[in-house]
């Protein structure tokens, strides 16, 4: 059997717009356990550590495994897949050790238009003059960018979709 799959939503979003952007798709978030959600205006986040840094997503990590059954191994940054739509996002994604997908939306895909490797790499200086050593290389393969996820491939990635009846 595969293993288990464990979920965790990390947004910049604070609660009061997080709620309004997301009232009409409860079936879909429903999914994500309440203490495995980790939101822009979380205390544990300091004020000054939002995306383009690695707390956020380092915090979402920290939530699954803080919730794991007793003997379950936990859960590494290397074996974490990150969906983002922004770029300060790709970047935290990429500090955190995790691998992305970028799927942005179709103007901001166009505003980085020939800079989609730095993007993927984490390494557009968005962050302004931050310690480099911590995101990707270019064409590394541990980022990737998706028009849509539709068709998201599954398999790539070792999820096993089991199709309920």
């Amino acid at each position: 059997a595969a293993p288990r799959l464990h979920t965790a939503l990390a947004t910049s979003s604070h609660t009061a717009n997080f709620e309004l952007k997301t009232s009409h798709l409860q079936p879909l978030f429903a999914g994500f356990a309440p203490h495995r959600r980790v939101l822009g205006d979380d205390a544990r986040i300091a004020p000054s550590r939002g995306k383009p840094h690695p707390d956020i997503f380092l915090l979402a990590l920290a939530t699954i495994n803080a919730s794991l059954p007793e003997g379950e191994t936990p859960v590494t940054p290397d074996e974490c897949l990150v969906f983002e739509d922004s770029v300060p996002g790709v970047e935290a994604g990429r500090r955190a050790g995790m691998r992305v997908i970028w799927c942005p939306h179709p103007m901001l895909k166009k505003e980085y238009a020939g800079r989609e490797p730095e993007v993927l790499a984490g390494r557009t200086g968005e962050a302004g003059d931050v310690d480099m050593h911590q995101v990707g290389e270019l064409d590394d393969g541990w980022a990737e960018y998706l028009e849509t996820l539709e068709g998201f491939p599954y398999a790539k990635y070792g999820i096993e979709v089991v199709k309920s009846d």
